[in-house]
């Protein structure tokens, strides 16, 4: 598979605009992106500008911390699914996953997953920000969304203080069953990382800088 087809294209700040977004969905058709990452407020936009592509269109639940109530979550999910998107990238809650409390973890995701599961063909991304996770922690919570059945286990916000990594992706793989795939994100903006995270056991690239990545 080549590279662009791996790419979520996404643009996440603050400060986006919608001619951010307009740009972000014509590169994102005009390279083959696999999809467009966009904050929930432009997920119409993007919907409508990408329709009858084969880009799909991507958004966040519980962004960046977390820590959103479950039926907020749940809320956030589906007014995104009912305004265009097809994947949810949604966070877990980290500070429940860091006292480990999995019951507590679990019932969030579940919630969530329930929600993805009404819409036809709509993923869902659980991000775990790895970079705040012990070993023990990385295994018990890729064991616990491949029980539950997500789509994608995600590295990272982008917003944690560290992002991907090829050795946090490796022990990923290894640890979940091979329909589970894996979304790389956080610091990816050359085209040598993205294709070490994609060696090591990525499906996804998630990254603002696509269109760097791309080129030889």
């Amino acid at each position: 598979m080549e590279l662009a087809a791996t790419i979520d294209h996404t643009k996440l700040a603050a400060d986006t605009r919608l001619a951010d977004i307009d740009q972000l969905c014509r590169e994102a058709l005009e390279f083959g992106f696999a999809a467009v990452c966009v904050p929930p407020n432009y997920v119409a936009f993007a919907a409508e500008t990408l329709a009858g592509s084969s880009v799909a269109v991507a958004t966040v639940v519980g962004f960046p911390m977390g820590y959103s109530a479950t039926v907020a979550k749940v809320a956030e999910t589906r007014i995104a699914l009912e305004s265009g998107a097809t994947e949810i990238d949604m966070v877990v809650q980290i500070a429940a996953l860091q006292n480990e409390d999995w019951k507590t973890v679990a019932a969030d995701v579940r919630a969530v997953l329930a929600e993805v599961r009404q819409a036809p063909d709509a993923l869902l991304k659980v991000i775990i920000e790895s970079c705040y996770l012990n070993d023990q922690q990385l295994e018990h919570i890729c064991k616990l969304l491949a029980d539950l059945g997500v789509d994608f286990v995600k590295t990272s916000t982008g917003y944690g203080k560290e992002g991907a990594s090829v050795a946090v992706i490796a022990k990923m793989r290894a640890i979940l069953p091979k329909n589970i795939r894996i979304k790389a994100s956080g610091g990816i903006k050359t085209r040598a990382f993205a294709l070490e995270l994609l060696k090591a056991g990525a499906d996804r690239i998630g990254t603002s800088s696509g269109t760097i990545l791309i080129k030889p």
